[in-house]
């Protein structure tokens, strides 16, 4: 059974978190520039509670797995700089991104959260790789929160339905480079 089966099961119904936001947490996890132990932040996918919400040990364990095959798979791809957005991520006529789009974004920030000290450390506030952070930061939050950032950029003068185009299309190599960098601070320190 693969992610998307187990957090589809009706008895895990709204106690995880949907498919693609966990995939952006995942992802958040797999480019910190220290690796954390999946103990240390497994929980916050079905919302920090200290109990999880599986009904057997044996579904905890797939699950697990599942998000241990998910990491796995992310990583190398970020160093190599191979990582491409889930088939279901895309740009939306009407909607500007799809829901999948804006889901891992949000898994993306929540996980940016927990891992925070890190970047601010290798990435201090006047760095020059902290440009680089800032940016990438600003282009997920644009992608999930798409609305309110058109409305800042036509408060501006600019017409930004182009600009979530480069974005989400420039993503990919973005987060790759800010892995690589991050990871290459860390060895550095």
């Amino acid at each position: 059974m693969d992610l998307a089966e187990i957090i589809a099961q009706p008895e895990l119904e709204n106690r995880l978190l949907p498919y693609h936001q966990t995939l952006g947490f995942v992802t958040a996890m797999a480019a910190a520039p220290h690796v954390l132990d999946p103990s240390q932040w497994v929980a916050y996918l079905w919302g920090g509670d200290e109990s999880a919400p599986f009904t057997s040990g044996e579904q905890l364990e797939q699950y697990l797995e599942a998000i241990i095959t998910a990491w796995n798979a992310t990583r190398p791809a970020l160093f190599e700089g191979t990582w491409q957005w889930s088939i279901e991520c895309g740009l939306d006529e009407g909607e500007i991104v799809t829901e999948a789009t804006k889901l891992f974004c949000e898994g993306l920030l929540q996980g940016w959260g927990l891992t925070q000290d890190d970047w601010q450390t290798l990435m201090p506030e006047d760095s020059q790789d902290n440009a680089l952070l800032g940016g990438v930061i600003l282009s997920i939050s644009m992608l999930y929160d798409p609305e309110t950032s058109l409305e800042t950029l036509s408060e501006e003068g600019i017409n930004g339905l182009e600009q979530f185009a480069e974005i989400f299309n420039a993503m990919p190599a973005m987060l790759c480079g800010l892995t690589q960098r991050g990871v290459a601070l860390a060895e550095q320190a």
